[in-house]
């Protein structure tokens, strides 16, 4: 398979309603990824972010600013370097702080089936 390099500064932010703006960096037009999807997001003070359940796995890693991950209805505080893994079904929601931006890494793999 051939190296491909992505110049994820020259792909375009999309809006997302409500849950700020986010580009996909990972997905089969751009490196021919099947089975998984990859997405920066963008949160703005007070913004949040909810992944969609489903049956796959999902991995949000913050890769700057502060805020909370709330899972089952229990909040935690999160910082740079943080993140969460939601299994099938599992679903979480992440929260930017007041007054700080955050950056996410969003990783999306489909269920493999036996």
């Amino acid at each position: 398979m051939p190296l491909t390099f992505i110049e994820t500064a020259k792909l375009p932010r999309k809006p997302s309603t409500g849950q700020g703006e986010a580009t996909e960096i990972l997905n089969e037009a751009l490196c021919g990824a099947k089975n998984g999807r990859g997405m920066l997001r963008w949160l703005k003070p007070g913004e949040a972010f909810s992944p969609e359940a489903g049956e796959r796995h999902q991995l949000v890693y913050l890769m700057a600013g502060k805020g909370a991950i709330t899972l089952d209805g229990k909040a935690y505080d999160v910082a740079r370097g943080m993140g969460v893994y939601l299994g099938p079904a599992e679903t979480a929601t992440i929260e930017a702080n007041k007054g700080a931006e955050m950056k996410l890494f969003h990783l999306i793999v489909n269920r493999f089936s036996k």
